[in-house]
């Protein structure tokens, strides 16, 4: 993979965990594993949380298959096509794909994913424009600088 999909990964991955530590909240981080349902392609996201189930998940070495999806999957889709059904058969709550410098936010909702302006994960947070702001910043001033001005950003929000 080329640094203009790995960066923007590893940003977003650094974002979800700053807002997570931020609001107190726990998680287990999952990055690329591939989940998989009986029968059905598996998804291997680039990122990928447990918030809600983390503490079944604590210790996990290996998926079993009654394991739950995980709550949040991150795809930055900058050279291939996500495919949204694939992670709708597998069942995964709320998933971003960043591309062309823009996140988009999708809800598993009666089987389908519908786009939803906020993500439920982190409601009232403008998530786009910090995610799109924080990785511009990163080509410009470095990954570090950059999280640390959404750390001021985040301090002006009061998160």
């Amino acid at each position: 993979p080329s640094p203009e999909h790995e960066k923007p990964k590893e940003i977003i991955a650094d974002i979800v965990k700053t807002l997570l530590k931020a609001s107190g909240r726990r998680y287990e981080p999952f990055g690329s594993t591939t989940f998989r349902r009986a029968g059905v392609a598996g998804v291997e996201p680039d990122a990928s949380f447990y918030i809600l189930n983390y503490q079944r998940m604590i210790g996990r070495r290996r998926l079993k298959p009654d394991d739950p999806p995980p709550d949040l999957a991150i795809e930055t889709d900058v050279t291939s096509k996500t495919t949204l059904a694939a992670y709708r058969a597998i069942g995964v709550p709320e998933l971003w794909v960043y591309a062309s410098g823009q996140l988009t936010v999708y809800l598993l909702q009666d089987d389908q994913y519908s786009v939803v302006s906020q993500s439920p994960t982190f409601p009232g947070l403008p998530l786009s424009q910090w995610i799109a702001k924080t990785i511009d910043r990163s080509w410009q001033v470095g990954t570090s600088q950059a999280l640390e001005e959404l750390e001021s950003w985040m301090r002006e929000f009061r998160v």
